[in-house]
């Protein structure tokens, strides 16, 4: 898969707990739990390049100068599945703001459709991060960034954990200068826009619908 916004996260580590979270037995509450500590370890990677300013502190033994975040971040989950994510980003990023988007996708045309949003304002300010498990057909994902550029949001990265090749394709048409960060780009979809292998509808083994 050749996209020039594409970033395979393959750390050991998180490519060990894909495969728990892939597995058919992990029940809900592993399942949970999975998808928060995978979504911190992946939190490592789409900060790496943020830009660090020189704060003055005093330590217990004298004044001196240290690094902190230069940029404020916004945390925007694409309801319902994204939610999952939300803590394991604010593990690592306890003040980012927190929007949400209500996007579902219409079974029969696989098209995505709106029903809420919520953002920080003014969104231009701030490091966006959009989260949602999957990237399959692509467009709840291509949908939810395009509400977020239209709020003002300038500075995107979309952080999912499996991906097919139609989903990255689609998103990247719309959105070629915004990253997509995953652990896997997956073989394909089938005809009711799941991925394959894929981990099966992750809202549902989120919250045993």
């Amino acid at each position: 898969m050749d996209s020039k916004n594409l970033n395979v996260v393959r750390h050991p580590l998180i490519q060990n707990k894909l495969t728990y979270l892939r597995e058919k037995q992990t029940d809900n509450q592993d399942f949970r739990l999975i998808l928060e500590e995978l979504t911190t370890l992946m939190v490592y990677e789409i900060t790496r390049n943020y830009p660090l300013k020189e704060k003055a502190i005093e330590t217990p033994l004298e004044k001196t100068t240290s690094k902190t975040l230069a940029t404020k971040i916004a945390l925007v989950p694409i309801l319902r599945a994204g939610v999952g994510m939300l803590e394991g980003v604010l593990n690592l990023l306890p003040k980012a703001r927190v929007g949400h988007i209500g996007l579902y996708r219409n079974e029969e045309t696989l098209k995505p459709v709106e029903y809420y949003k919520k953002l920080p304002q003014p969104l231009e300010e701030f490091q966006i991060i959009v989260v949602d498990p999957m990237l399959a057909t692509g467009g709840t994902a291509r949908a939810g960034v395009e509400l977020v550029k239209e709020e003002g949001g300038q500075n995107v990265q979309f952080l999912c954990l499996v991906a097919a090749p139609e989903g990255i394709e689609n998103f990247s048409e719309k959105h070629p200068n915004v990253p997509i960060y995953t652990a896997a780009v997956d073989e394909r979809l089938d005809e009711k826009g799941y991925i394959h292998p894929g981990l099966g509808d992750a809202g549902d083994r989120l919250f045993g619908t």
